[in-house]
């Protein structure tokens, strides 16, 4: 593939490389640059804060990388190597928040939470980087303790030497999220602290939007009444990643979720596609997945563009540096 070559081919063949998929894709081995109100009455105590976890861009790295490999550990590590590397990301003492979709009593074959080898991989280069801290954490659907279960996402994460931090209604803290739509809301603490912000979403069919992704991944962080978003879930999305811009984005694409989400529980509904896609540009990468698995694009999936109108990302991804990486 040229990456001098017509936008249109560009973004026909960067499709293409996920929607074969495996390690026997015909791109095998290649890696190449691409240029190109939920209202609630808002409360006194409520904190007015605007984390930015973002670091510095860098010519010299891509925005995007997509890996496809038999490891979701080996894939983690790579991509973050193509991207410049932990040490472009993580500093010394930081204290790191990861954020995976744990919000599901599922196994890993159901494919409804992130893959649990990848959450301990970024965990344990995360303290090899030196944090001084790294947390694993969402605000749960069902049970929390079932879903950090059975997801195996619990185990993995401490063994890898990363604490996981449960939702429990001490840790809520009341935000001012100043959105278009969404004001004060419960934000979980560790959200609020963190020197770092990790988001590792899991790539699934969503039965209002068409996906669920890593923009989406953000409802997490909330407590409340988290269905009237619902309600106008485009212009939510967008304000909540306003509000949350992450250090990293890697969306699993290990297993994904194709029909049936986003909670799943039938193996059947799920494509083993053994990719991850890493970056940081939150929305290129949500565009990109929603394309090649679900063939969605900014006209149907509308936050897509709110969010490169508001200046967050990319909503045309050919038009980003990508480099493909298969293992």
């Amino acid at each position: 593939m040229d990456s001098g070559a017509p936008p249109a081919n560009r973004r026909e063949a960067m499709i293409q490389f996920l929607r074969l998929g495996g390690v026997g894709a015909a791109m095998a081995g290649l890696g190449v640059w691409l240029n190109g109100r939920s209202q609630r009455p808002a409360e006194p105590a409520a904190l007015a804060v605007r984390p930015n976890f973002q670091v510095s861009g860098d010519a010299a790295f891509p925005d995007m990388v997509v890996v496809q490999g038999d490891d979701p550990a080996g894939l983690a590590r790579r991509a973050i190597q193509e991207l410049g590397g932990i040490h472009r990301f993580i500093s010394r003492a930081d204290v790191v928040v990861i954020k995976p979709n744990a919000a599901w009593d599922r196994t890993p074959e159901q494919a409804a939470n992130t893959n649990q080898s990848l959450v301990a991989e970024v965990s344990r280069l995360c303290l090899e980087a030196g944090a001084r801290r790294v947390i694993v954490t969402d605000v749960s659907i069902n049970d929390p303790r079932h879903c950090f279960g059975r997801s195996g996402i619990a185990s993995a994460a401490r063994a890898a030497g990363a604490e996981v931090v449960l939702p429990e209604e001490r840790l809520f803290r009341e935000v001012d999220l100043r959105g278009q739509v969404l004001n004060v809301w419960p934000v979980l603490e560790p959200f609020l602290s963190a020197d770092k912000m990790i988001n590792i979403p899991i790539a699934k069919h969503h039965s209002l939007t068409g996906a669920t992704l890593g923009m989406k991944n953000w409802y997490g962080i909330l407590g409340g009444p988290r269905q009237r978003l619902h309600q106008r879930i485009h212009e939510s999305l967008v304000d909540l990643a306003d509000f949350m811009r992450p250090t990293l984005t890697l969306i699993d694409a290990f297993r994904v979720l194709m029909r049936n989400g986003p909670g799943g529980g039938n193996p059947a509904d799920v494509a083993l596609k053994r990719t991850l896609i890493a970056g940081t540009d939150p929305v290129a990468m949500d565009a990109y997945a929603a394309k090649a698995y679900w063939d969605l694009d900014w006209h149907t999936l509308r936050y897509l563009k709110l969010a490169s109108d508001r200046r967050l990302g990319a909503c045309e991804f050919e038009a980003i540096r990508t480099r493909f990486v298969t293992l």
